[in-house]
This record gives structure tokens, sequence and C-alpha cells, in this order.
């Protein structure tokens, strides 16, 4: 299994860093996880056209994570895609598609079919289904993860969910965004690799809003090591941090390694065998 890192970033742009996205190869078999700012390009860095993504999974709807959906979707398209390229991601997930396809690039759509009539139809290219929680195909199980929930929102109104993709030897989770929860614990269990969301320094919470997000909406360094640690996970890579200092960077992975030693900072393109 290889992994590539193409957005590690977060809704707080810093120069040319991208949003969350990940390439997952198997085999032949490749899948994009999260589709936010900077994907197509990322992808076309990597080595990888979007024509030839067989599989999108969606963690959940912030922009950060789908920003990009549309055009990763557009472009295989474009490029000649014509075996089913499968969308999954929780419920609204499909409602999104369509919205993109009958609204947003309706008129490209359009133009295409008229220009070029033997393009296939997008809907027959594109298939989206909504994933609750569970087997979602051979090999990749999703389960539901805590992020803002504990504040009070429900889990209809937004579901968010994380992922863990399994071949024969070896198992890589991704957390989405998420604290740490039940959900999380069995996607990370035993994972050769957990890439896991790490937003603050347990030194930059210093408001009761940091202090809120840390406890409730996305893991910081003070959590995700004992996530990594109880679940007896080989290695951590770390994403979605929030800009910062390399001073305070320092002080994070700090914080992380108290719990948990085998531990990296993800980075855009950084690459990972497992």
């Amino acid at each position: 299994m290889r992994i590539t890192l193409l957005g590690t970033g977060t809704p707080i742009v810093q120069g040319m860093s991208c949003a969350s996205a990940i390439l997952v190869e198997t085999g032949a078999t490749r899948i994009v996880v999260d589709a936010g700012r900077g994907v197509v390009t990322q992808l076309i860095a990597a080595g990888t056209h979007p024509r030839d993504v067989d599989l999108v999974l969606i963690t959940h709807h912030h922009h950060d994570h789908i920003s990009s959906l549309g055009e990763l979707l557009m472009t295989a398209w474009h490029n000649g895609r014509t075996a089913p390229m499968r969308v999954y991601g929780p419920s609204g997930t499909r409602a999104i598609v369509t919205g993109l396809f009958e609204h947003v690039f309706a008129r490209d759509i359009a133009f295409a079919r008229f220009t070029e009539p033997d393009m296939p139809h997008i809907e027959d290219v594109v298939q989206t289904q909504d994933v609750p929680w569970g087997v979602v195909r051979d090999g990749i199980s999703a389960q539901p993860v805590d992020h803002g929930h504990s504040l009070g929102i429900s889990r209809d109104d937004w579901p968010c969910l994380g992922y863990r993709i399994e071949t024969d030897d070896r198992v890589l989770a991704i957390s989405g965004d998420a604290v740490s929860c039940a959900g999380l614990d069995t996607l990370a269990r035993d994972a050769d690799v957990l890439v896991q969301c790490c937003y603050l320094a347990e030194a930059e919470i210093t408001t009761a809003a940091f202090r809120q997000l840390a406890d409730h909406v996305i893991a910081c360094s003070g959590e995700v090591g004992k996530i990594a640690a109880r679940n007896h996970v080989k290695r951590l890579v770390l994403t979605h941090v929030r800009p910062k200092s390399d001073e305070m960077m320092q002080a994070l992975l700090d914080d992380v390694r108290r719990d948990f030693g085998e531990v990296v900072v993800g980075r855009e393109l950084m690459v990972l065998e497992i």
C-alpha cells in the first residue's frame, strides 16, 4: 500500500498549503480520501491523473474537505474517464454531487455533451452512494467519529466518518476531523499507519475557544499520542495542523511524543509505503 498526502492544511491558508486530501494506492486501485483545495494539481504532481482515480471517500462536508470535489470529478470526466468512478461519503454526499452536476456545472456538462455527443453521461461515470457506517466495500470500512457532536450537534444533521483501508497484510486508518471517540478507536486498532488530525499544540490552547476546539471538535497534541498508543498503532502521521511557528511545531511534536514515539508531521506530497 502506498499513501501520498496531497493536502495537509486547514481552512487557514498559509503559503501554498493545500487542504485535506490523501491518495491511497492498493494494487491497481487508486483511492482519494477527501477532496480539499488543490487536489487536482496535487494528484498531477504525485504522478496520478484524476481520470485514473477509482474511488473517492469523503469524511465530512466542511469546505476544506470537499471544495475541489467538483473539479476532481469534472476533470476526470472531461479527460476521458469512462469506467465508473465511485464516490462514498456520509449522508448528504449524493445530494452534493447531484447539485454540482445539475446546477454548478450544468452548463459545462450540457456544452460538452452538445459538442461531443459520444461522451458518456457524467451520471453514468460518477456513481455516488451515501454510507452511514460499517463496511463500505471490500477492504474499506467507515466509522462515525466525533467532530463537534458533544456540543449538542446531532449525527443526523452533521454526519462525520473516518475510514479504515485494509489489504491482505496492511492497515491504514484515517481519522478525518475528530476528537478521541469509540469510532476512532475502532478504526485505529492495530493499524500500520494512522493519519490523524492534530490541530493545536497544548501551548496554543490559551483561550476558551481553543479549549472548546481541543475538547470537542478536533484532536490536538495532548490527545493524539494517547489515541495511537492505546490502539497499538505502528506509525502516526499528523495532518490538519494549524499554521504555527517552528518553535510551536516542535512543542506539538514534543507533546505527542510523550505518549507515542513513532510520529511524523505530514507535509504536502509526502509518500509513505506500508
